[in-house]
């Protein structure tokens, strides 16, 4: 029955690929104006899928046709090798370091914990430039090849996208491996295991490891959906011929159905076969506490949702709530510097825009003090013309980034925002109208998810809708933000649907939660009044996490010069590179591999400072909501500023109550 699960689990997420791979297609030449006109495409494809014949290789404009599969396999397992070399590599010395870090002293620990916040918040990008860049230094300065930046012919590039890949991997299990071992030994059988002498060692390996081993294993799917996407962009930076290169060479339903398909079967597989192994599905007696919570019927729920909200008080409802919860919370620090920089930086971009009309300086070539000698061409270094330099076109680097920060950063929080809200609908939906039984089937299919790559999903939809074509773009400007918007949005929402119904779950299972309904309180009632300000730290970090994983989503697009709002492509000889319409940062990405090799390292620095300050920035906030909730549940506690208190605690100075024989007097309380 299990098996049969499994299978059924996996036709549907093969279903699903076949549904986007469709998307394509139907964007470029359909076109949203007859949305029916979908299901024509995904009906006619459906016939031909099914079809080995059919199975072919097509490049666009090319009469060649070549076996698809014979075709993609062998980048496909160059991906592959690539992938899991990353992988295996990363996840060991995460748990080394884990093993090793815990016998380190505690400000040590503490310090290091900072570290890889702040690795954790480095674009892949980021690490794949510089590494590149520290190679071709290394080879012009000391004639040393570290490893190949690039493969060329028949010289394949591995150990630098290996090098690259597993540090994302690495970092974010060593940090998540520190936190369960630190909760772990606070548990009381550790307690326990110390007083019978065990050491820190046989308690680390025979108890502690095994037991945050399921945990580990369960976080593992959001770190390998993250290094999938991840494995997208360092292949094409390093112009490595696997997987990626014959997808978007090919950009066919059926070469994008194959390619996703071939990427999502191993992994779901692999974490299915683990789950049956490990036995944690449903247990019997769990199924018939599940057939005694009957769902509501969908009639009922509607009569229920009316009833309850015109039951109501709305004069009770204060608007103004968010805004003393968000003035309460700038008493954090951290949650103060991360929230002024993004006021500061887009009100200065959007009075910058306001009263220049965007604006954009530009010296095409620069004399020197005779006026008749060239000094420089395009692109100009920081200082001269411009504090930041120039790009190719000789258009200011700093004006760029101010006025396209409005852009970048604002319909990020817009995405953000409504990933969040759209999940937080989603999730009363499944916490409060749907059975456990139906639960665990909505999650199992969600949880497939993990195993498909979201930048080469958001590449493979919104290529279509963003890049001009020779007679123009097919959508106006508005419907392409408006796309963009819903598809970036629509990507995740699945997941934090079941994300945040299951933080419902978790407040509904309380005790005061039977109270309330016991004296009579509605749906409505508890969700608001009881659920939604247990849950609202947690979706203010979800809400972070989800604006960066927007930004790296515009990142990764950017290295395929697909900017938000439209690319603008010239055609024919002497052509201008792909340049953004709105100057959002992304559209200063495309640069990357010139910027790199050329040593006009402006070209690409600024911009990729500018959105690792805005990521540091959003964990700040993240960092400070986490500490303000911890100390309103007691966790943190601060010291006092005195000295000589803190000397006190040092030291253990304060007296000690120390038992006398006049502690054990007698006293007598029969009255005089």
């Amino acid at each position: 029955m299990r098996l049969i699960r499994v299978g059924i689990f996996y036709l549907l997420g093969v279903f699903a690929i076949i549904c986007i791979s469709v998307f394509p297609q139907f964007f470029a030449n359909t076109g949203i104006s007859n949305p029916l006109g979908y299901f024509k495409d995904l009906g006619a494809f459906l016939p031909e899928f099914v079809q080995f014949d059919s199975w072919v290789y097509q490049v666009p404009r090319s009469p060649g046709e070549f076996s698809l599969l014979g075709t993609l396999w062998e980048p496909y397992m160059y991906s592959m090798k690539i992938l899991l070399s990353a992988l295996l590599a990363g996840f060991s010395f995460a748990f080394i370091f884990a093993f090793l870090t815990n016998f380190l002293p505690q400000r040590i620990i503490q310090g290091i914990k900072r570290v890889l916040d702040f690795f954790e918040s480095i674009p892949d990008i980021v690490i794949a430039a510089l590494l590149q860049a520290l190679t071709i230094y290394v080879f012009h300065a000391y004639g040393v090849d570290l490893f190949a930046v690039a493969s060329y012919m028949d010289e394949q590039a591995f150990f630098g996208p290996v090098l690259t890949l597993s540090i994302l991997p690495m970092v974010s299990l060593f940090k998540i491996l520190l936190l369960m071992i630190e909760e772990e030994f606070l548990k009381d059988y550790v307690g326990f295991l110390k007083s019978k002498g065990i050491s820190k060692i046989g308690i680390l390996l025979r108890h502690v490891l095994k037991n945050i081993l399921p945990t580990t294993f369960h976080h593992s799917k959001v770190i390998i959906w993250a290094t999938l996407s991840s494995q997208f962009i360092i292949e094409q930076m390093f112009n490595v011929h696997g997987l990626t290169f014959y997808v978007v060479g090919s950009f066919q339903p059926m070469t994008i159905a194959a390619a996703l398909i071939l990427l999502f079967t191993p992994f779901f597989l692999f974490f299915q076969l683990v789950d049956l192994w490990t036995n944690q599905e449903i247990t019997y007696t769990q199924q018939i506490k599940m057939k005694r919570k009957l769902s509501i019927e969908p009639s009922q729920l509607f009569k229920n949702i009316v009833t309850s909200f015109s039951n109501v008080h709305w004069r009770n409802i204060k608007p103004w709530a968010p805004l003393s919860i968000f003035f309460r919370h700038m008493k954090n620090y951290k949650f103060a510097i991360g929230s002024l920089f993004f006021i500061i930086l887009i009100s200065y971009s959007l009075i910058y825009s306001v009263t220049t009309n965007n604006h954009i300086d530009k010296v095409s070539i620069l004399y020197e003090a005779d006026g008749v000698s060239i000094k420089s061409t395009p692109p100009h270094p920081p200082g001269t013309p411009f504090l930041l330099g120039t790009d190719g076109a000789g258009f200011s680097m700093y004006d760029m980034l101010i006025v396209g920060a409005k852009y970048t950063l604002v319909f990020a929080i817009i995405i953000a925002i409504l990933r969040v809200f759209i999940g937080l609908l989603g999730g009363m939906f499944f916490a409060f109208a749907i059975g456990p039984r139906h639960q665990n089937w909505i999650e199992k299919m969600v949880d497939s998810i993990h195993f498909l790559p979201l930048s080469v999903i958001a590449y493979l939809l919104l290529g279509p809708i963003l890049m001009e074509g020779f007679s123009g773009f097919a959508y106006s400007m508005t419907e392409r933000i408006v796309l963009e918007i819903i598809i970036l949005t629509i990507l995740v929402v699945p997941l934090t649907s079941v994300l945040l119904g299951n933080e419902m779950k978790r407040v509904l299972n309380y005790e005061f939660i039977l109270s309330a309904k016991v004296l009579g309180g509605s749906r409505v009632h508890i969700f608001w009044r009881h659920v939604l300000p247990h849950i609202g730290a947690r979706m203010t970090i979800l809400f972070g996490q989800q604006f960066i994983q927007v930004l790296l989503i515009f990142m990764h697009l950017g290295i395929f010069n697909f900017f938000f709002g439209g690319t603008n492509v010239s055609f024919g000889l002497g052509a201008a590179p792909p340049r953004t319409i709105t100057y959002e940062w992304s559209g200063l990405i495309g640069s990357t591999m010139h910027a790199i090799s050329s040593g006009e390292y402006w070209l690409i620095a600024w911009v990729l400072l500018a959105f690792m300050v805005s990521i540091f920035a959003m964990q700040f906030i993240i960092q400070g909501v986490k500490e303000m909730q911890q100390t309103k549940v007691g966790v943190m506690y601060k010291l006092r500023k005195h000295k000589g208190m803190r000397k006190a605690v040092r030291h253990k100075t304060f007296p000690e109550y120390e038992p006398s024989a006049e502690s054990f007097k007698r006293v007598d309380n029969k009255p005089n």
